[in-house]
């Protein structure tokens, strides 16, 4: 059985050869399969008729927020990274302004934090090789703006020693939870946020040192946890490794790079199928699509 979902109408093809799958590509924005399936554009799933009452329950809480996806998923995939990240930017500031974001914000009040002691991300040098090591593992190493700016300042020495490789990795039980969701909505100008989000992108920085960098991934790797990594030229996970994308609950979509990053690693079907979904993706899956690409 194969199933074709178009989003925001949907339309179903049950019954269709799987050769039917590379005519379905163009029009669809997920291609959910139940039986193997070489082609890297379908997702096996082990329920096609539950997936899809998921999907579409998922279209249906937040209709503004899978639209933008989708089409911003089919531009990001024909776009070089730096004007992807452009698009997603702005696509993102979009959906923060928006009423579905207001709601779940005003649903989940912000959480009075103890600051962590130390670095935010801790730097290590041995000989030609830079070790960055996200530091926050009381909070799994959620990326803040503290992180972000600590990764932009350690990463300025690869982008000038260039016999510099650099390995990312995480502290504690997570390598990065996502985004500090203590810190979603609080820019009072969403223009000026856009403008920072490109100046201060770790994506953009991690995408340009691709050839140089390894990830190391554990246990979460959700939202921006996988959106980073995916940047790089060599993504490693152990077998703890879970990823997700949960932003579309939230009525956003991924912000941290993930609609280029992860697009361009698995391609925008897979891509739409982890957003819509909010599905947890096992090392295994992860190596199996390319979003990973070696397990240790």
């Amino acid at each position: 059985m194969l199933v074709c979902m178009k989003t925001v109408a949907l339309a179903d093809f049950v019954g269709a050869p799987l050769v039917a799958v590379d005519e379905l590509c163009d029009d669809a924005d997920v291609v959910l399969v139940s039986a193997p399936c070489e082609d890297p554009r379908a997702v096996q799933v082990a329920d096609v008729d539950e997936t899809m009452c998921l999907l579409r329950s998922a279209v249906a809480a937040q209709p503004t927020a899978s639209a933008v996806l989708v089409g911003l998923l089919r531009l990001t995939s024909s776009l070089p990274a730096p004007e992807g990240l452009i698009a997603e930017s702005l696509a993102y500031s979009l959906l923060l302004a928006g009423p579905d974001f207001a709601v779940w914000r005003a649903a989940h009040p912000r959480r009075d934090t103890v600051p962590e002691p130390g670095p935010a991300v801790r730097l290590e040098r041995q000989d030609d090789l830079l070790t960055l090591t996200l530091s926050r593992p009381r909070r799994h190493n959620a990326f803040s703006r503290e992180i972000r700016d600590a990764l932009m300042d350690a990463l300025e020495l690869p982008r000038y020693d260039t016999d510099l490789r650099v390995d990312l990795r995480g502290d504690g039980r997570s390598f990065c939870s996502g985004g500090d969701l203590d810190e979603f909505g609080t820019a009072q100008d969403l223009g000026q946020a856009h403008l920072v989000r490109l100046q201060q992108s770790v994506g953009l920085r991690l995408h340009a040192l691709a050839d140089r960098t390894t990830a190391h991934l554990h246990g979460p790797c959700i939202g921006a946890g996988i959106e980073l990594p995916a940047f790089a030229g060599q993504v490693v996970a152990d077998a703890s490794t879970r990823i997700q994308l949960p932003e579309l609950r939230m009525g956003l979509i991924p912000g941290a790079g993930g609609t280029v990053s992860v697009t361009k690693r698995v391609g925008r079907w897979r891509t739409a199928y982890l957003a819509l979904s909010g599905a947890v993706l096992d090392a295994e899956t992860a190596q199996r699509w390319g979003l990973v690409d070696e397990l240790v």
